[in-house]
C-alpha cells in the first residue's frame, strides 16, 4: 500500500475540491449562504520574499478532504452538526487571481470579493496569503453601517509605518487599519518573541488605543480578560495569523516561536468574540504549506477555519 490508509474512505468522505466539500459558488449574484470562503494567495508582498503563502488556500482545502461532505456528523466542538441548517451551508467562492507584479490589482480583487459577499448578506472568510491581504479586506468593511472592532490573533503586532519601503505590506496591517475611519478599536492577542516591531511601533499602538495582550498574558489571564475591551454587541472582524499558534501544532509558518497559543485558546477567542458581538468578516493568513510537518499545520488551521464557519452559521 502506498501513501498509507485512506482516512477519507474510512470516514465516508465525498470527493470534493472545495473547502470541506461545501457548495461551490462561482457566481456571487446567486450566493445564499451564512458565510462564504475565498482564497487570496497574496496582495502586497515584499520583494525579498514574494508571495510565499500563495499555495495556502489549496493546501487548506486539501486538509479537509477526509471530512468532505460529512455535515450530518456530530461535531464535539459544536455540540451537534458543525452547521445547524444543512439546507443553507456556507459556500466556497474559489480563489482570486494573483499577480506578482500588479499589487494594486491584487488589493482591488480582495476589496471587490469582500464587498460582493457582504452585499449578499454573508460573512466573508478569506484564506490567505500573507498578512498584507487583510488590509484591503478591512477597507471593504467600511461599506457596512457602524463602527468596527478588530480582533487580531497574531505573534506580531504589525504596526510598522513602512518596512523595506512598503507601507501596505504584512508588517503594517494594524497600522493601516488604525487609519481607517470605520475602525473603532483593535485588540491584539498573542504577541511574543522578536519580530519587525520596534519600540516606537509598540508605543504608537498603545498611544492609538490598541489593547495588546501578549501570549504570556493570555496563558496567565485567560481568554475572557483578553476580550474584555470589546464592547458588547460590537461588529468584529477576526484577523488570524497562523503564527499566533504554538509551533508544536503550527509548524507551517515563516517564523516559528515558542510559547504560542493552543488550539483551545484560539477557538476560545473566536467563541468569545462571537458571544460578545457579531463577527462580520474573518481572515486566516500566513500559512506556509512548504514549512509544514506531515500536514499537522494544515489540519490545525483548517479545523479552526471550520470552527469559525460553524460559529458564523449560528449567528442571528
Amino acid at each position: 500500500m502506498s501513501g498509507g490508509p485512506d482516512l477519507g474512505a474510512l470516514f465516508g468522505a465525498a470527493a470534493a475540491e472545495t473547502f470541506l466539500g461545501l457548495p461551490p459558488c462561482p457566481d456571487l449574484s446567486r450566493l445564499d449562504a451564512p458565510a462564504a470562503i475565498f482564497g487570496a494567495g497574496g496582495a502586497t508582498p515584499y520583494a525579498s520574499v514574494g508571495s510565499y503563502c500563495r499555495n495556502a488556500p489549496a493546501a487548506l482545502r486539501a486538509a479537509t478532504g477526509a471530512f468532505a461532505g460529512g455535515f450530518d456528523r456530530f461535531d464535539f466542538e459544536s455540540g451537534g452538526p458543525l452547521f445547524p441548517d444543512l439546507s443553507r451551508l456556507p459556500a466556497d467562492t474559489g480563489d482570486l487571481p494573483l499577480s506578482e507584479t500588479d499589487f494594486a490589482a491584487n488589493r482591488a480583487a480582495i476589496r471587490e470579493r469582500t464587498a460582493a459577499i457582504l452585499a449578499r448578506g454573508a460573512v466573508p472568510v478569506m484564506l490567505g496569503g500573507d498578512d498584507s491581504t487583510p488590509i484591503p479586506m478591512l477597507e471593504a468593511l467600511a461599506a457596512r453601517a457602524g463602527a468596527l472592532w478588530i480582533l487580531q490573533i497574531d505573534a506580531h503586532i504589525d504596526w510598522r509605518d513602512e518596512h523595506m519601503g512598503e507601507r501596505l505590506g504584512l508588517s503594517s496591517t494594524m497600522r493601516r487599519a488604525s487609519e481607517m475611519a470605520h475602525v473603532a478599536g483593535i485588540v491584539q492577542v498573542g504577541a511574543r518573541g522578536m519580530g519587525s516591531a520596534r519600540a516606537g511601533d509598540v508605543a504608537a499602538a498603545k498611544a492609538w488605543g490598541a489593547r495588546l495582550v501578549t501570549a504570556e498574558a493570555l496563558h496567565g489571564e485567560g481568554v475572557a480578560a483578553a476580550l474584555a475591551p470589546i464592547p458588547e454587541g460590537a461588529d468584529i472582524a477576526i484577523c488570524f495569523d497562523a503564527d499566533a499558534l504554538d509551533p508544536s501544532i503550527m509548524p507551517a509558518v515563516i517564523g516559528r516561536a515558542p510559547g504560542g497559543l493552543s488550539y483551545w485558546q484560539a477557538l476560545g477567542l473566536m467563541r468569545g468574540a462571537a458571544a460578545r458581538g457579531r463577527i462580520v468578516a474573518a481572515d486566516f493568513v500566513e500559512f506556509m504549506p512548504e514549512r509544514d510537518v506531515d500536514g499537522l499545520g494544515a489540519l490545525t488551521f483548517a479545523r479552526l477555519v471550520a470552527d469559525a464557519l460553524g460559529l458564523f452559521a449560528r449567528q442571528g
